[in-house]
């Protein structure tokens, strides 16, 4: 059985850096290890974008700007996926088939685009299956999951 691709939502990556909440922070870090190894992490231009918008903003003096931007460029190995008018229209059908809201619809639909079966994120309902897109609270369910199926 091969590791699904995984796409990371900005907030695994914001609780990996918070040190105000260690049991998130902990499991946070324990996804991205096991999306490191298995090499199966993916995200977007836009999880990047919010990622270092948020760290800067809200963990001032813990994160520097010259932190976050190392961070990103980390990410960068992950191949971030560019939102484009294709993305877009399938962010707007998955808006308009699940109700969700618009940023939450880009999510899905890059995750999609990007071949990947499972969505990380603690935003949306777990389990949920969008467009063949399986959402995966990491605070619900740990990194060894990526070896039974899904």
């Amino acid at each position: 059985m091969s590791t699904p691709l995984v796409f990371v939502d900005t907030n695994v990556l914001l609780y990996a850096v918070d040190d105000r909440e260690p049991a998130k922070r902990d499991r946070s870090r324990q996804w991205l290890s096991t999306c490191w190894r298995h090499r199966c992490g993916r995200v977007s231009t836009q999880v990047l974008d919010e990622f270092y918008w948020n760290a800067v903003r809200r963990f001032g003096s813990a994160v520097s700007r010259g932190d976050a931007r190392a961070e990103v460029r980390r990410y960068q190995q992950w191949l971030p996926w560019q939102l484009d008018h294709a993305t877009v229209e399938t962010a707007w059908a998955v808006e308009a088939r699940f109700g969700l809201a618009y940023w939450d619809a880009l999510l899905v639909a890059a995750a999609k685009h990007q071949g990947c079966g499972w969505l990380l994120s603690e935003d949306l309902q777990h389990q949920q299956l969008l467009d063949g897109v399986r959402v995966v609270n990491p605070f619900l369910a740990g990194p060894e999951t990526l070896d039974t199926p899904a």
